[in-house]
C-alpha cells in the first residue's frame, strides 16, 4: 500500500522533468519487516526494499536509503535535481557516513 509520495524536479535543456518517489507501507516478512520504495529516474524505475526488526525500523531505514540514493546520484552531482529550490535538499535523512553530502535545509535538520 502506497503511504507517501514526493516529486522532485530535474532541470534539463528541454525543461523540467518530474522525479516521483513512492514509499510503501512496511510489510511483515516472517520475524522481520520490509519497506519498499521506488524512484522514477529518467532511465527507469528503481525499486528497493529495506529491512528491519519492526515496521518503524524498516520505514526509517527506507527513508535513509532514499536519501542516500538521491545524494549519491549523478543528478544530484549535476546540481540540477531539486525539491522546492536548487541546493535546498530533498527532505530525506541519510546515514551518518554521508552527512557531508547534505545541503540546504537537509544539512540543518538531518
Amino acid at each position: 500500500m502506497l503511504v507517501a509520495t514526493r516529486k522532485l524536479k530535474l532541470e534539463t535543456s528541454h525543461g523540467d522533468i518530474e522525479i516521483p518517489i513512492r514509499l510503501f507501507a512496511p510489510e511483515q516478512d516472517g520475524n522481520a519487516w520490509t519497506c519498499r520504495y521506488e524512484i522514477d529516474w529518467p532511465e527507469g524505475t528503481q525499486s528497493m526494499e529495506s529491512g528491519g526488526v519492526d515496521s518503524m525500523q524498516a520505514l526509517v531505514i527506507a527513508a535513509k536509503m532514499i536519501g542516500a540514493d538521491l545524494y549519491s546520484s549523478a543528478y544530484h552531482k549535476s546540481g540540477k535535481l531539486m525539491f522546492d529550490a536548487p541546493g535546498n535538499g530533498y527532505g530525506f535523512p541519510v546515514v551518518n557516513s554521508i552527512r557531508d553530502l547534505l545541503e540546504g535545509e537537509d544539512a540543518k535538520y538531518f
